[in-house]
């Protein structure tokens, strides 16, 4: 492959050929290989899988969320993989007294509120199946579901190939009758008008990206549905989305750099559509509604960390725009949230999200307390508008997932819901910190981790090091059952909030990507060496994991630090990433070109082309590697990792152990359901426990 005038050659281009049968069998011979070589640590495996899924309540539901009416939640039964989505109708305490003979119902009183807290109801409509709609399907994915004003009839979508691919269906929720439609190749997602008729969703095209926004009448033929919006330039894609006060239905368009949004009164479908600010490069804008208002997130005129603006929706162009919020160099403006007494807005700082309350009458203006050092906190489903009770879930990385319901005019907090750990788990045994580890241009980045307590710092306990580290997504310190399996086995678990994500702000990303993406790789090494020095562990039991972009990274550490790793498990890598950067017909080349740069230009080319994990293996000792893909993987090819691992082999000059292992049932996320995921987690513990005895 030649470009601007230098030479590449690609030995395994041919695994490039999904439906090769030699290219199969390959794939089944690597598998089979994998499972040889690690069939003696299948007891452990077992043994862990156990000890997961064991910790997972079987009978579990949902906190249920107030939506015109009506509770929804989901609840599992024993066994299931898949939850049943449920809703029942809301109850007022009034009537609840005189109705409940005491076992019918549970409910807990909070003011003007109830929620049920147990499955067994006589009222209670299964809205979805997911137990049973899964039968006969190696995956199953529900992507979201929709329910008309009226409340008596569900679109939904679901995916059973694990592409992404969405078909979207209808159906009467009180008699179960499905409409005849089905609506194929749509990204998932889709709203209701407000007459009850109207659905408007978004077709993808070949390279799986959601271009054409469609109008479809409920009970007609889907091939008469009328384009409403095409996106012709093939850096953007477009979605469909509703204004939480359901006044209007909205097409977002976004890049990486630039979004546009269009408008439309709900009631009114059939209207065209009103462009809320053209589109501009590097403007990127976020449109929330209350009374005469929009209200816009956005970085316009260098507000690197975002700004919050209004504007009366009769008059929508950037002109017209009034800061509420001011941009501030120290605090990234995430999100925010409207309510009829207040404003809530997701801030972060130092690394951790807060959340700032603001009451409409400027009486008041705080923040909540979370009081840890490292955690992770985000608002929740809060549809109902007309309240002053927020709903939020925290998390930290000795805390489970807890969701709250907060009084904002009280300022008092309620734990509703602390994910369970089955078999019993106490916090204070564990300990989690907040280190910082200086960067070789002497920032310095941050690293939260967790560790049983008891742990001595001597400098010889493993520990695995997980990073991932673009597109500004951040990675928070978060609680996870599974890994309490090894953090009982002496591990270190430890997060690197590397430059590519947000943790730090806007700048954090911008000083990850493109032509300073090498951030994110050195950034990742330093934090490595710094826990090496701090006593942590050491190199012969220090762990690597990323996936996706995190397998980019760890490939690219792999290359430039082998020696410092004892293993390296990347999941579903994104490796080769000249070749497919090159490759505009691949899901995600053309709309990613100002995350990684486009190769068609030669400063980028060659920039990617030195970090790029396939492209620079070399002669040298690697690490152990566990490698993982999937078959049917819409973004991130499963090539890639093949191809990466089968030139490894060529390659490397020690006997470390070398795994590819490739679901052939599955893409991206892996399996599906709610226990099947956890084999993969068992074999990668197993892989790593395993080389701790060699």
């Amino acid at each position: 492959m030649t470009v601007h005038g230098h030479t590449r050659v690609d030995n395994y281009y041919w695994l490039n050929q999904r439906e090769n049968p030699e290219v199969l069998e390959y794939l089944k011979a690597e598998n089979a290989y994998q499972e040889a070589m690690m069939k003696h640590t299948e007891p452990l495996q077992n043994q862990l899988f156990k000890e997961i899924t064991g910790r997972i309540k079987q009978n579990d539901m949902s906190v249920p969320v107030k939506h015109h009416g009506y509770w929804y939640y989901t609840r599992y039964e024993e066994g299931m993989e898949y939850p049943l989505y449920c809703r029942c109708p809301v109850i007022s305490s009034e009537v609840e007294k005189s109705s409940n003979n005491g076992n019918n119902r549970m409910i807990t009183k909070n003011k003007d509120f109830s929620i049920p807290l147990c499955s067994s109801r006589n009222d209670e409509q299964i809205l979805l199946n997911g137990y049973e709609m899964s039968k006969g399907y190696t995956f199953f994915d529900v992507g979201g579901y929709s329910i008309s004003p009226d409340n008596t009839l569900i679109a939904y979508s679901i995916d059973t190939v694990s592409r992404r691919q969405y078909q979207i269906f209808v159906k009467e929720i009180a008699t179960g009758k499905m409409f005849p439609e089905v609506i194929q190749n749509t990204s998932g997602n889709m709203v209701w008008a407000n007459d009850n008729k109207t659905i408007f969703y978004s077709v993808k095209d070949e390279s799986l990206r959601p271009f054409r926004i469609m109008r479809h009448e409920i009970g007609t033929d889907p091939a008469d549905d009328i384009e409403v919006y095409r996106e012709d330039d093939a850096t953007f894609c477009a979605f469909v989305s509703k204004t939480k006060s359901e006044k209007y239905i909205l097409i977002i368009l976004e890049s990486t750099l630039t979004s546009e949004i269009r408008y439309i009164d709900a009631d009114n479908p059939k209207d065209e559509f009103k462009v809320v600010q053209k589109r501009q490069h590097d403007l990127l804008y976020g449109v929330g509604h209350y009374g005469d208002c929009f209200y816009i997130l956005t970085n316009a005129d260098g507000a690197k960390n975002y700004k919050l603006m209004r504007t009366p929706v009769n008059a929508t162009g950037k002109e017209h725009w009034k800061e509420v919020i001011a941009h501030r160099d120290d605090v990234l403006i995430e999100d925010f949230d409207l309510f009829s007494e207040f404003m809530v807005i997701e801030e972060r700082s130092k690394g951790l999200v807060n959340l700032r309350v603001m009451s409409w009458d400027g009486k008041k203006d705080y923040y909540i307390n979370f009081g840890e050092p490292a955690y992770t906190v985000e608002t929740s489903a809060n549809p109902e508008f007309d309240t002053h009770l927020l709903r939020y879930i925290y998390t930290s990385m000795t805390t489970p997932a807890s969701v709250y319901q907060y009084d904002m005019m009280a300022k008092t907090a309620e734990l509703l819901k602390r994910q369970e750990i089955v078999g019993g788990f106490e916090p204070s045994d564990y300990v989690t910190e907040r280190l910082y580890a200086t960067a070789k241009d002497g920032v310095q980045v941050p690293i939260s981790l967790v560790y049983k307590k008891g742990l001595v710092k001597n400098g010889d306990n493993p520990l695995v090091l997980f990073g991932y580290g673009s597109y500004g997504n951040s990675v928070d310190a978060y609680f996870s059952t599974a890994r309490l399996s090894m953090l009982d086995r002496g591990f270190v678990w430890a997060i690197a909030h590397i430059r590519g994500g947000e943790e730090m702000g806007r700048w954090w990303y911008d000083d990850g990507k493109l032509l300073k993406k090498k951030n994110t790789f050195t950034d990742f090494i330093a934090c490595a060496e710094y826990l090496v020095k701090q006593g942590l562990t050491n190199s012969k039991k220090m762990f690597a994991m990323g996936g996706s972009a995190g397998g980019l990274l760890v490939g690219a550490v792999a290359n430039m630090a082998p020696q410092l790793f004892k293993g390296i498990i990347a999941q579903v890598p994104f490796v080769d990433v000249v070749t497919t950067m090159l490759d505009d017909t691949i899901p995600l080349t053309t709309g990613e070109y100002d995350e990684w740069g486009n190769p068609n230009e030669k400063e980028y080319y060659d920039y990617i082309l030195s970090y790029s994990p396939y492209d620079n293996v070399e002669a040298k000792e690697y690490p152990a590697m566990l490698v993982t893909t999937g078959l049917h993987d819409s973004q991130v090819q499963y090539w890639e990792p093949a191809k990466w691992v089968a030139k490894l082999r060529e390659l490397k000059t020690d006997d470390n152990p070398l795994y590819l292992r490739t679901e052939m049932d599955f893409g991206h996320g892996g399996a599906s359901g709610r226990f099947e995921p956890y084999h993969e987690v068992a074999m990668e513990y197993a892989f790593m426990l395993d080389l701790l005895e060699k």
